[in-house]
């Protein structure tokens, strides 16, 4: 079967995240498995037009818009039997260039980000995503990550039959990591693009609220100069930018406490990558999706409206050390192989009907 999956950006990008890595790891699956597939997607600065990589065959062209116009092109010279478009706030809508089976994936919705792409495109925006795209996609087959996902899309009028969730997975541990010094200094982490709907101001200020204490920032993104300003005069914080796996995991295995304080999340990577390590998250109940990678008060804890995340954050580093087996049994419950057999299911259904 020829797969093609359309998403704005791959994990090669700067800014390439969690939903990303997502997809690539479900193409990599099928590829696996015996199909074509190919990864169209926008191209950016050193990045080849075409590559290879994990069984599955990446196309780059077209900007940060430019690639929604790029991507009817791709359709039709690539013949897809199926396509998997992705709703990074706005989809493809490939469904009007294709009379194949399409399947939508959208981690969550992004009223609460459209915000900041000012006030002419967030309106716009938000237009496409919560009037035109159900109404393109009306019918179609679903996937989402998350309960709180496959709620949210509810509300926009989605039937619930239609929705598939399939959860995320989670890398392994790197067999090899680096020793880091001991500074005999508690650690906290945030493991997040440095974009403004990640709050990451909240989780410096908790630690600002500490002594010895330092919080790690791993990851980069448009905002690190905001935030390396807003730092000054602020507790111990190291930013980090965006690292190698092994030292990832480096950093994450020295944390006493993982801070995401998220304005929304349709699962949360970085959660069960702490988790691996026995680390808890800290993150907003309203968030979304981390009410379903995060078990409250067992492997970390939701603030609620009306609690103070830094004091959350306070009182689950004392306990954490009664989270921190539970978070590693959790964590053990999620892979790419399940994710990947999860969405092949999807596709399989889709094709035969």
């Amino acid at each position: 079967m020829k797969i093609l999956l359309l998403c704005w950006r791959d994990t090669t990008h700067p800014q390439g995240g969690g939903s990303e890595r997502y997809l690539e790891r479900v193409g990599e699956y099928l590829a696996a498995q015996g199909h074509e597939v190919t990864y169209r997607t926008a191209k950016h600065t050193d990045a080849p037009r075409r590559s290879q990589r994990g069984g599955v065959r990446f196309e780059r062209a077209g900007g940060k818009f430019s690639v929604y116009l790029a991507a009817p092109l791709s359709i039709w010279r690539n013949r897809p039997d199926v396509v998997v478009d992705t709703q990074n706030g706005i989809p493809f809508f490939a469904r009007l260039f294709t009379r194949k089976p399409v399947v939508l994936l959208t981690h969550h919705c992004h009223k609460e980000q459209w915000p900041v792409a000012g006030p002419v495109i967030g309106r716009l925006g938000w237009f496409l995503e919560s009037q035109v795209a159900p109404r393109v996609y009306r019918g179609a087959r679903y996937v989402t990550v998350s309960q709180a996902s496959k709620r949210d899309l509810v509300a926009l009028g989605v039937r619930a039959d239609d929705i598939e969730i399939v959860e995320n997975g989670v890398d392994p541990v790197p067999a090899h990591t680096p020793m880091l010094h001991d500074d005999h200094r508690t650690h906290l982490v945030t493991l997040s693009r440095l974009v403004p709907h990640k709050r990451i101001e909240e989780a410096i200020d908790a630690v600002a609220t500490m002594d010895n204490v330092v919080l790690d920032i791993i990851g980069s993104g448009w905002w690190e100069d905001e935030l390396r300003a807003y730092a000054k005069g602020r507790g111990d914080v190291v930013f980090h930018g965006h690292v190698s796996e092994p030292y990832k995991h480096a950093l994450l295995e020295r944390a006493e406490l993982h801070l995401l304080p998220s304005r929304k999340e349709g699962w949360g990577i970085a959660v069960i990558e702490a988790a691996q390590h026995g680390v808890p998250t800290v993150a907003y109940a309203s968030a979304g999706g981390v009410a379903d990678s995060i078990r409250d008060r067992v492997t970390g804890r939701l603030v609620a409206d009306g609690e103070d995340f830094a004091a959350v954050a306070r009182e689950t580093l004392e306990r954490r050390g009664a989270m921190a087996q539970a978070a590693k049994r959790w964590a053990q419950g999620f892979s790419w192989e399940e994710t990947g057999r999860k969405f092949a299911r999807v596709i399989a259904v889709l094709w035969s009907s």
